[in-house]
């Protein structure tokens, strides 16, 4: 945690730094090993619902440990490239875009109405084409 720590810390000053003077540096750098720490535990919370879910798969379907390890991977970057978006924006993403459902399924599952639903999946669409191209760079 503390290695990713101070990767964040000099992963943020590469884009420029985050304020010329620091006043408590403690606390900036207590808020950045929060934040890895929460990272952290999400990113469990999620191995261990894959992995559930693929214990629960008929063995004819069991992948290998490379594919799960892959499978894990994936699901890391769509979580990252999706973290900031509000629970029924990525909701409605997530629904349209892995379930196949049409934005007025998505409407009534949500409570919400269609032009809701049209603007969270733009919204979402958005986010995650500038989440790749800073990915890039």
């Amino acid at each position: 945690m503390a290695q990713d720590t101070f990767v964040r810390l000099l992963l943020s000053e590469r884009k420029g730094p985050a304020t010329p003077l620091l006043q408590k540096p403690r606390y900036y750098l207590a808020t950045i090993a929060r934040r890895v720490m929460v990272d952290s535990f999400r990113r469990r919370a999620l191995e261990q619902a894959y992995l559930q879910a693929l214990a629960q798969q008929p063995e004819a379907y069991a992948l290998s440990p490379e594919d799960k390890l892959l499978m894990v991977e994936a699901l890391h970057a769509v979580d990252a490239m999706l973290d900031g978006l509000g629970r029924k924006v990525k909701q409605a993403f997530l629904l349209s875009q892995l379930q196949g459902m049409g934005y007025k399924e998505i409407a009534a599952k949500l409570g919400v109405s269609v032009s809701s639903i049209t603007q969270y999946v733009a919204k979402a669409s958005e986010h995650c084409l500038l989440f790749a191209l800073e990915s890039e760079l």
